[in-house]
């Protein structure tokens, strides 16, 4: 699914309205309508008065199409106008004058006013700023976003959350409308997704609205939603007639004294993901942890008992992985750095891999093309530097993935694959997968659908949705406290069989993201 910029939404409203001849009111009413629609089967007529909040633009006119319908099907409405500006909307002017045709008379708020008691039962309608707002609202709005949030009721936002900016960083926290729900327009927007500002967006759902589908195509997309149907369309069942050495032979180099567990995650993962063989490379103590545990792995050992001071490679190798568990001792470095001037395999580099190429960034030089960083926010940090909010975050990582020709995945709650110019942020995962050893279960997927012939940015996307996916069917009748690295693995098999499932018949597991009313 796209997602698309603030610019790219008012383009194909544009569009939509010219090539399907109809006036720009009429969108505004299929909006609306397709709000109230949403709203109505939530409430089901319950006696709750709605709240809605509405600015001068658009947005605030999509509002006053949800009061009419509201109050046409015997809702309690109150409807206030946000008057931050003596400019006005054509079509929000059109719907103001359909609304008071029935006999609703809004509320005018201005600076002086005082603002309106809401019983924290009720429901508000944020419909004070769209897609369009680029500057900090005017301090009076900031206090009036601020009554709204200390309200405790249920916040449906239309579009996005009032105050908050479509593709730039933050301006006043204070300032934000935090939705309990947000009803996106075709598209969801990237702010959904982001650290910084996600914790404002709550649940969030798509409506159709009926925009042209052809001029998105020709767009030039910058971000994608990956969900079932896109890894679905990526996925390549097995055929019969294979054998073993069909899906490919993995390495996974890592492990030092007291880290052999990290191995043993990624390595068991990395076969459970279908890599057809795995050999894993460790110090000498880690050889009977992983022959007696992991008995389907191969086993190499390191000279040293304690760490890897070289990596002398002589097997065919479909992909290999490095830097779970490794340490970053001088003898490790120079292994790493002599590794890497040889390597001729696709690579993921994890952990203290990607801390060692941040103390030794000359190293970046050896690395093959389309290799694969998954770094966590810290080591992401070690290898760009401090960045400005999430928008300059993203801007680093596409110039640093350009520049070096990697790829690279942001891990997070949303975690985000980035190539070059484009990112594809992933929705699957839950809370519980902040867990030690989990970004040891995706380094080793990812590895196992690059042994079987992904290339190394569909292993990247697919992985990254698998690990998440497993992760959810794994918190089924637990909890996210109690959910380990171990757990993520056990339901990998769960994860892929849903592949070949209807996007429809997927369980949903994660009963915080349920909209409530």
């Amino acid at each position: 699914m796209y997602i698309l910029t603030g610019e790219q939404v008012r383009k194909t409203d544009q569009y939509t309205i010219q090539n399907q001849g109809i006036k720009s009111d009429d969108l505004m009413e299929r909006a609306g309508t397709a709000l109230f629609n949403w709203l109505h089967q939530q409430l089901q007529g319950a006696p709750v008065t709605v709240h809605l909040f509405c600015g001068i633009g658009n947005n605030g006119g999509d509002g006053l199409v949800v009061a009419r319908h509201l109050a046409e099907h015997g809702y309690s409405v109150e409807v206030y106008i946000v008057n931050y500006s003596d400019k006005r909307s054509a079509d929000f002017l059109t719907n103001l004058d359909r609304l008071k045709d029935r006999k609703i008379w809004p509320h005018v708020l201005s600076k002086k006013d005082i603002f309106p008691s809401i019983p924290k039962d009720d429901v508000i309608v944020d419909a004070i700023f769209g897609t369009g707002l680029n500057r900090n609202p005017d301090e009076w709005v900031i206090k009036l976003i601020a009554h709204i949030n200390a309200s405790q009721a249920f916040i449906l936002a239309i579009d996005i959350p009032s105050g908050l900016f479509t593709d730039i960083a933050i301006g006043n926290p204070q300032g934000i409308v935090r939705a309990s729900v947000v009803l996106s327009f075709q598209y969801p927007k990237l702010v959904f997704f982001l650290p910084e500002t996600g914790p404002y967006c709550g649940y969030w759902a798509i409506l159709d609205i009926g925009l042209d589908q052809e001029f998105v195509s020709t767009l030039p997309i910058g971000y994608e939603l990956i969900q079932q149907k896109e890894i679905g369309a990526l996925y390549r069942p097995r055929q019969k007639f294979t054998h073993k050495g069909t899906y490919g032979h993995s390495l996974i180099i890592g492990g030092s004294f007291g880290k052999i567990g990290a191995v043993h995650l990624a390595a068991k993962a990395c076969l459970k993901a279908g890599s057809g063989l795995v050999t894993a490379y460790v110090p000498g103590c880690g050889y009977l942890p992983l022959q007696s545990a992991l008995p389907e792995v191969m086993v190499i050992t390191d000279k040293d008992e304690d760490q890897l001071t070289q990596i002398k490679v002589d097997i065919d190798t479909s992909v290999i992985a490095f830097g779970i568990g490794v340490g970053i001792s001088d003898a490790t470095i120079s292994a790493f750095e002599a590794f890497l001037k040889e390597n001729k395999a696709p690579l993921v580099i994890d952990a203290d891999g990607l801390n060692i190429l941040s103390k030794k960034k000359s190293l970046l030089s050896y690395l093959r093309p389309q290799t694969v960083l998954t770094p966590h926010p810290k080591e992401l940090e070690r290898l760009l530097g401090p960045w400005e909010g999430d928008f300059e975050k993203l801007e680093k990582v596409k110039e640093f993935s350009t520049t070096h020709d990697v790829i690279v995945v942001i891990k997070g709650a949303h975690t985000i694959t980035v190539y070059r110019d484009k990112g594809y942020v992933n929705d699957s995962g839950n809370p519980g997968m902040a867990t030690a050893g989990s970004g040891d279960v995706l380094t080793g997927i990812i590895s196992g659908l690059i042994a079987q012939g992904y290339s190394s940015l569909e292993s990247a996307i697919m992985g990254v949705y698998i690990h998440g996916r497993a992760g959810d069917i794994a918190l089924r009748g637990g909890s996210v406290e109690a959910l380990i690295a171990s757990n993520i693995i056990a339901q990998l098999g769960s994860a892929f069989g849903e592949l070949l499932l209807p996007e429809n018949d997927l369980e949903e597991n994660d009963p915080t993201e349920e909209p409530t009313s």
